[in-house]
């Protein structure tokens, strides 16, 4: 069995920063892991790309030759991908062993990982191939300021968990450059009547039932759920991992290493 993270999120989520972050924290651990592009718009990278997109399809060609803008270049590019699962995807998950552990940065167009089910192929491809995939779903700490940007993120996050249908860890990113943690940190483990309460005091009073309907939604279903992380530490790093790591069950079937001691020469 393959491992996989597929990473999504909005645009300017810091995507492509945890993905260079990851891969310099397995490198120093001794982890071997491979970073694929799915972004057809990129063009720098802080990581050794294993897989590209643009060698199947690239979003500057689409714009010229098609005459679309970058929006709609770039679900032209994913469309292309998808209509190539079986080609030029299956061609590039070949080189890979069984164990192997990819991870997928993915563009920040949120259509794509809440309602096109270009991605949602893209997965169920990856599991007729025998991966285990996590999406991780990454939100800027920063947005998190009001309890409605709070509710906002929540939807967005969701709605992928709900499209993708895999397991899936929310990610507060960029966490070093919050200022005041403490108004990030009320919203990991919030309060539903003190959400409700902000709520209903920032919003018209017609909107009171679908304030509760949401804060009901958010906490009696435990569904979404955030873990922050600093990329600056690496026991941040590697929280996160690991509960990626044991969403997907990566480790479990290893075999237990035991060391062999001679025994020691009695006097």
């Amino acid at each position: 069995m393959g491992y996989a993270q597929l990473v999504i999120g909005p645009a300017g989520s810091g995507k492509s920063t945890y993905c260079s972050k990851l891969h310099e924290h397995c490198t120093t651990v001794g982890r071997n892991i491979h970073i694929i592009n799915l972004d057809p718009a990129a063009e720098n990278f802080d990581y050794p790309v294993a897989m590209d997109i643009r060698e199947l399809v690239s979003l500057d060609d689409v714009m010229e030759e098609l005459g679309l803008g970058p929006n709609g270049g770039l679900l032209y590019c994913m469309e292309h991908l998808e209509d190539n699962l079986d080609d030029w995807l299956t061609e590039e998950l070949d080189n890979y062993l069984d164990d192997d552990y990819l991870v997928f940065d993915c563009p920040g167009q949120i259509e794509l990982f809440s309602h096109v089910p270009v991605l949602k192929n893209f997965v169920d491809h990856l599991k007729r191939k025998n991966f285990s995939v996590c999406a991780v779903y990454l939100l800027d700490s920063q947005f998190m300021t009001d309890v409605t940007k709070f509710i906002s993120g929540c939807m967005s996050s969701l709605s992928a968990m709900v499209q993708l249908e895999v397991p899936h860890v929310n990610i507060l990113s960029k966490m070093d450059l919050v200022a005041k943690k403490k108004d990030v940190e009320d919203f990991l483990n919030p309060e539903p009547q003190v959400l409700l309460s902000e709520l209903n005091q920032r919003m018209a009073p017609q909107f009171a039932k679908l304030n509760k309907s949401l804060v009901e939604l958010v906490d009696n279903y435990g569904m979404v759920s955030f873990v922050p992380l600093n990329l600056r530490k690496a026991t941040s790093i590697s929280y996160v991992l690991a509960q990626i790591d044991t969403c997907i069950q990566y480790g479990e079937d290893a075999d237990v290493k035991i060391k062999d001691f001679d025994p020691e020469d009695e006097d």
